[in-house]
């Protein structure tokens, strides 16, 4: 196990890694570079294996425990604006999860923006998803993804639900700070400005810029937050009180209730953005852990 950090130590951290990591004026290849080299030094848990695989013509890996086996199967997609990050940010919440839910957890390296735009990633998250049903089945398959991989997660779902109905859709989905709106104005909200100590409005909107054009960030396949809700698998959705993305996993949470879905949303009062991928070194991440394992157990039938 991890040290677990005092949350002010991991502030300052994460402070430092938003300063001269996810920084708009450095290139994008740089910015991934570093976010790389952070990750880098986050350990696994002992008997933790990690494999290379392709699905549906998709680089990924799969993360699982020892006793992990294939009939119970997390999909989940990084975050990152949709411009850096790699199954690197992920992989010790992945490892954390498989050994607690028993599960197989599926990091998929979908293309990234710029150089690869919308619906790049859409299309990606798509084949990784069909290579997965035949054989496992979707009802033992969550979706889940953090900050931009949350909104990917749920644009997923929704063209699911869409093209296939209720018989085709996964068990459920997990998002954790999920990024569902790229259109909104994130320097309305001074407080969370202020107070948000790894994203910044600039950031987000040149990543917004990057992924798809303005005249598209309405559209509900790149900011599922304008979609309708109705008919979803039961979501479970975790955020940070003091993060930039705060007021869209609230949102998602009331329009998906009152549209009838089965929503779990918790929000951790001073956690800054994707602090949940901290498990074993914060304990509110370790907290949001045993919700996201319970939540797993519970939709694939445990």
């Amino acid at each position: 196990m991890s040290p677990r950090l005092p949350p002010a130590v991991a502030r300052l951290g994460m402070r430092q890694v938003g300063r001269r990591v996810l920084d708009p004026e450095l290139p994008w290849p740089v910015q991934r570079q570093r976010l790389d080299q952070v990750m880098r030094a986050s350990p696994l848990p002992r008997g933790t294996s990690v494999r290379q695989t392709m699905l549906g013509g998709v680089p990924a890996e799969v993360v699982a425990a020892r006793h992990a086996g294939p009939g119970r199967t997390v999909v989940h997609f990084h975050g990152g604006g949709y411009c850096v990050g790699s199954a690197l940010l992920a992989r010790g919440w992945a490892a954390r999860l498989s050994a607690q839910a028993g599960c197989q957890v599926i990091l998929p390296e979908y293309r990234l923006a710029p150089g690869h735009r919308y619906p790049a990633a859409l299309h990606d998250a798509h084949q990784v998803l069909n290579a997965l049903a035949g054989p496992v089945g979707p009802a033992s398959i969550v979706l889940s993804g953090d900050s931009a991989g949350g909104g990917l997660a749920l644009a997923l779902l929704l063209a699911r639900r869409d093209a296939d109905g209720a018989g085709g859709l996964p068990a459920g989905c997990i998002l954790l700070s999920p990024w569902l709106d790229l259109g909104q104005d994130r320097s309305a909200h001074p407080d969370l400005v202020r107070r948000d100590v790894l994203l910044s409005p600039g950031w987000l909107a040149a990543c917004a810029r990057a992924y798809a054009d303005p005249a598209s960030w309405a559209d509900p396949a790149v900011s599922p937050l304008h979609a309708e809700h109705r008919g979803l698998p039961p979501l479970l959705i975790q955020a940070g009180g003091d993060e930039l993305l705060a007021p869209d996993a609230s949102q998602l949470a009331a329009r998906a209730s009152a549209a009838g879905v089965d929503v779990s949303y918790t929000r951790w009062p001073g956690m800054w953005h994707d602090f949940t991928l901290q498990p074993g070194m914060l304990a509110a991440a370790d907290s949001a852990l045993d919700q996201a394992a319970w939540f797993v157990t519970a939709v694939t039938g445990g």
